[in-house]
């Protein structure tokens, strides 16, 4: 589950001093200071957002989708694929998240940094948690449409399916539904398939 962090109402522009600082004030910096204690943390648009560790059904889903990738990239080498935990900052809107998988394509891997990826990946893909499923669907998936990440998908471990949405202008506009019996398909990535039993398993 994702849930906000909760800080006292003090500001740093009043006490640099002062840690933590208050919702809608965190940095990168803030966040490189919190404890490696096995919670997942994000900083989206200055609000700290924390989630425990995610549970062995949604490793399954990304051990299992990774192994797709890979061959795929194998037979079309077009960029890299990376998996949680990563901190991803988007410019302006997070510093930062970390997405359960994403791809770069060739042409942007130099928003690869040293100590994390700075910039916009082509596709993000979230395994949804069962505690709190509305942080990936609604403040995750806004921020990356803004942020212009061409494609999203939502994958649910326990309804076994995945949801598609692809950007359209400024929004996401969910291009399909694949279920158990179909196979997930991506504008981003040509020719690329994986049936959705195999990603979720029973």
């Amino acid at each position: 589950m994702a849930i906000p962090a909760i800080s006292q109402p003090h500001s740093k522009a009043a006490d640099p001093n002062y840690w933590p600082p208050p919702q809608g004030e965190w940095t990168y910096e803030d966040y490189a200071r919190l404890p490696d204690n096995g919670m997942r943390y994000e900083i989206i648009r200055g609000d700290l957002y924390m989630s425990p560790a995610p549970r062995p059904k949604h490793q399954r889903v990304i051990v299992a989708l990774l192994k797709h990738l890979l061959t795929y990239l194998e037979q079309k080498p077009i960029g890299e694929v990376l998996i949680s935990p990563i901190d991803l900052i988007l410019p302006d809107l997070t510093d930062p998240v970390q997405p359960d998988l994403l791809f770069i394509s060739q042409e942007k891997l130099d928003i690869v940094k040293e100590n994390f990826i700075e910039g916009v990946p082509e596709l993000i893909v979230e395994v949804l948690s069962p505690g709190n499923p509305e942080h990936d669907r609604r403040t995750k998936f806004r921020v990356y449409a803004a942020a212009g990440v061409k494609e999203y998908w939502l994958i649910d471990p326990d309804a076994r399916t995945t949801e598609v949405y692809v950007l359209r202008g400024e929004a996401y506009a969910l291009a399909q539904i694949f279920e158990v019996g179909q196979t997930i398909r991506s504008e981003v990535l040509a020719e690329f398939t994986a049936p959705v039993a195999e990603i979720c398993p029973e």
